[in-house]
């Protein structure tokens, strides 16, 4: 595996690198966000939260038969506490990780798999996020260009979190705040949980809704909506870890989805993705 391509991000240049497979985005270029001298720092606090791990952890189940379950499950219970620490380097001798991996030499440092670059640009920033998968967009409408690749920035930025989260409809772009009725509901699915913070409605009603429909969330998803849902998820991880009720989550998660959808709807870039 070598040196690819790179893409610009707020002025900064962030590797990628790629096999037959795969493609991998250096985590330590993007750290530089945030701190441009203690990338690995910023990188092992990240890694050491529940919400990383159990992203990670999701990823490697789906995507890597040779991950140790034993040793991930080890992590979950470890982290939170003050005294846990986690590298990547950790992480992959442990788990027997594919979905990160480190590099030396000229163009080494810290790789992940798209999909986790992806949460690891979640927690650097919403505006990095935003930034980021505009630029990661254009590098491959360009590639499509010439390669006449059918690739798709919806099952790119859904494909972790699609057995979990499915099945909705966007209906408003900003979404409605919540009647104390529907709080007052209980969702037994996480999946409709984040629904009704976002769309404002469940599966089960807009399949009854829209019976002709093919398509689920990610294709009827505006990129705004992608962002903030990808958010979101991570987010209700946290909540579910502070032991929050539903109803305590579904509250917080629309107040979030509400904020989060205007100041992308705000932004003077939007045009320039659509």
């Amino acid at each position: 595996m070598a040196k690819n391509k790179t893409i610009q991000v707020n002025g900064r240049a962030i590797t990628l690198i790629s096999d037959e497979k795969n493609e991998y985005i250096s985590l330590t270029d993007m750290a530089r966000y945030r701190d441009s001298e203690r990338t690995n720092y910023i990188i092992q606090n990240w890694m050491r939260t529940r919400s990383a791990i159990e992203f990670c952890g999701l990823w490697e189940q789906l995507n890597n038969p040779n991950f140790k379950g034993i040793e991930f499950d080890a992590f979950k219970r470890e982290s939170g506490a003050n005294s846990f620490t986690l590298t990547p380097q950790k992480w992959i001798d442990t788990t027997n990780a594919a979905g990160i991996i480190s590099k030396s030499g000229r163009y080494g440092g810290t790789f992940a798999h798209r999909d986790i670059a992806f949460e690891f640009a979640t927690w650097i920033s919403a505006e990095f996020k935003f930034y980021f998968i505009r630029e990661f967009q254009r590098l491959k409408e360009d590639e499509n260009d010439r390669l006449k690749l059918n690739w798709n920035l919806q099952r790119t930025l859904s494909k972790v979190n699609y057995k979990i989260h499915t099945d909705a409809i966007k209906q408003n772009i900003i979404p409605n705040l919540l009647s104390t009725e529907k709080i007052n509901m209980v969702y037994a699915s996480e999946a409709d949980l984040l629904n009704m913070a976002l769309f404002g409605t469940t599966a089960k009603e807009w399949r009854e809704d829209n019976p002709k429909k093919d398509g689920n969330i990610r294709d009827e998803a505006s990129i705004e909506q992608l962002v903030v849902l990808s958010n979101l998820e991570s987010i209700n991880a946290v909540l579910i870890h502070q032991n929050k009720s539903q109803v305590e989550r579904l509250i917080q998660l629309n107040n979030i989805a509400i904020t989060q959808m205007k100041s992308l709807t705000k932004s003077n870039l939007l045009n320039k993705l659509k």
